[in-house]
């Protein structure tokens, strides 16, 4: 089965590509406008992208054609936002985050641990928060990919075997993250491919 997206409109393009980019992280970001309101969304359109500098990349749409999402305005006002990953303990408030609340509703209670070289505060919940600040916004019709560099990292205490070997337990964070639809998964559930196919390859290339 083949798709043209050129002949697709954006509802069914996005609709094949949440079926079939899987599974996707989930930045359940925390942002602050100029008053001190709190807002906290989640984007499962999000990745680290380099680490020097240290960027990660989130697309942000929009509520509606004429409705920015307050994530992207309150981005553009002050220039600082937190990403926090979400653990499955926590899946529900992430959800619940989602719908489009009006801008003067506080989305979920569980925000408030201060942060360090930004203003928004990170989500008490969370086990990983990326402090970042904005540096570039990349315009793609309804969606915008903003860029921001990442300038702190927090990492709750029990998830870090060894803080000089920065080994983090990624069993600990217990993660999860976005399938198809409104289904997700954990990420708990992992393997390691054997090398042995890559070996005979390289020994056959050697004859």
């Amino acid at each position: 089965m083949q798709f043209d997206f050129d002949s697709l409109g954006e509802d069914m393009r996005y609709k094949l590509m949440l079926a079939t980019v899987l599974p996707r992280p989930i930045a359940w970001v925390t942002t602050q406008d100029r008053n001190g309101l709190v807002n906290a969304a989640p984007f499962s359109f999000f990745n680290v992208f380099g680490t020097e500098p240290p960027t990660v990349g989130i697309g942000v749409g929009r509520n509606s054609p004429t409705q920015p999402k307050d994530t992207g305005l309150n981005i553009r006002a002050t220039e600082e936002f937190v990403v926090n990953l979400v653990p499955f303990a926590v899946a529900e408030e992430m959800r619940a985050s989602s719908m489009p609340f009006p801008p003067d509703v506080r989305e979920i209670d569980a925000v408030g641990l201060p942060s360090v070289r930004v203003t928004p505060p990170r989500i008490d919940d969370s086990p990983v928060a990326f402090e970042c600040k904005f540096m570039q916004e990349i315009r793609l019709g309804n969606f915008s990919l903003i860029l921001g560099r990442i300038v702190m990292l927090h990492v709750r205490d029990e998830a870090v075997l060894d803080a000089d070997r920065l080994y983090i337990d990624a069993a600990k964070l217990d993660l999860i993250g976005r399938m198809e639809g409104a289904l997700y998964t954990r990420t708990r559930d992992k393997f390691e491919p054997s090398a042995a196919l890559g070996q005979t390859l390289l020994a056959k290339q050697k004859v």
